[in-house]
């Protein structure tokens, strides 16, 4: 435990940071999962997921739950897999 009174304020507000980052984690982590299913079953509303998705990764790192980078690696691969799935869709 910390001796100093503002370390001990930073204990707090860094807990309550803790669980609100955790909680948009797991929110994109779900949004991406639910992508990842509508695309195996080939359900039509892949955009509107998709959509939902993208603005849940950029929001995510907008705020500093996970860097950029990782937002936008994320955001290549969804959509090569999206472009792969149309592909065969329109191929057969």
């Amino acid at each position: 435990m910390p001796n100093i009174k503002s370390a001990e304020k930073w204990m707090k507000t860094s807990a309550i940071r803790r669980l609100r980052n955790r909680g948009r984690r797991s929110a994109l982590k779900t949004a991406v999962k639910k992508l990842e299913r509508a695309m195996e079953t080939g359900v039509e509303k892949t955009e509107d997921l998709l959509a939902v998705t993208m603005k849940k990764l950029d929001q995510a790192a907008a705020a500093g739950v996970i860097h950029k980078n990782t937002a936008a690696r994320k955001k290549s691969r969804l959509m090569r897999k999206i472009n792969a799935l149309k592909q065969a869709e329109a191929g057969e």
